[in-house]
């Protein structure tokens, strides 16, 4: 009866969060006079392509869509290559005093700080150097995001493997950064994936610095041209919701690609700091 009773509450979670997502599915492939019907059409309705038509072939969210590829996907890379090596120092090398612990303190407290305060300082820089509605400058500003994030997840993931390993390396003739390329990173795989996936998913849905640091046509993220659609004389929900079916599929294809990491990386060493 308990087993019943766990597996009822389990679908009626799952029915609860899938919903928004099928009603934005929906909506993408209803016509315009299907989708204010009323009671709800939930099944009874002839689908359509003219949504996805129109917002990938007539407006411009496939640009968007590119532009935001190329951010999250630079910018995740980014942040993986400068935070791996500093937890790794972190975590393995040897700091006088309890210096290591402060700087890893400083590092998480940029964290700690609303994004909204970091704004105008962030506009101002970027206008001095000429990288206001530019891709490599969002990219820059979500490396920086995302860098103290990447910095606790794999050091609480180096702390999970054994000193041993890499000083047998070390023995062996390895040098430190050879025991980190070969050893080290191999072993922790399941960080790197469940850390890439976090990574993506904040720099492909983030809006606020895309909306104020691109406002041209040639650099606008998806999120910002999904919302340009409500303006005030119509609201676009057919198109809209095209693009949000589209635009959850990357991250999705991509977690799927590493969910045999990203299921042993979120439970190890994720939450240890």
């Amino acid at each position: 009866m308990k087993a019943a009773a766990k597996y009822f509450v389990a679908c009626a979670a799952l029915a609860v969060s899938w919903a928004p997502i099928y009603w934005m599915v929906t909506i993408a492939l209803k016509r315009e006079i299907d989708q204010f019907a009323s009671p709800p059409l939930w099944f009874d309705f002839a689908p359509t392509w003219e949504h996805f038509h129109d917002a990938f072939f007539v407006r411009s969210f496939g640009r968007e869509m590119a532009n935001s590829a190329v951010i999250a996907g630079g910018s995740t890379l980014a942040a993986l290559l400068l935070g791996v090596p500093a937890a790794y120092g972190l975590a393995r090398l040897h700091w006088p005093g309890s210096l290591g612990e402060r700087v890893g303190f400083w590092i998480l407290s940029t964290r700690m700080l609303p994004p909204i305060v970091t704004i105008v300082p962030l506009f101002l820089m970027m206008r001095e150097l000429r990288l206001l509605n530019s891709l490599l400058g969002l990219a820059l500003v979500y490396t920086a995001f995302n860098l103290p994030f990447v910095v606790w997840m794999m050091r609480g993931f180096f702390d999970e493997i054994p000193r041993e390993l890499e000083e047998a390396a070390m023995v062996d003739g390895e040098s430190r950064l050879g025991a980190l390329l070969r050893v080290v990173l191999p072993l922790s795989r399941p960080g790197l994936a469940a850390t890439a996936v976090f990574c993506l998913i904040v720099a492909w849905n983030e809006f606020l610095f895309a909306l104020i640091l691109s406002q041209t046509a040639a650099s606008i993220t998806l999120p910002v041209g999904i919302a340009s659609r409500v303006t005030q004389y119509k609201i676009e929900w057919g198109s809209m919701s095209a693009a949000g079916v589209v635009a959850m599929l990357p991250v999705l294809i991509f977690a799927a690609a590493v969910q045999k990491h990203l299921v042993r990386g979120l439970s190890l060493g994720a939450v240890k700091g």
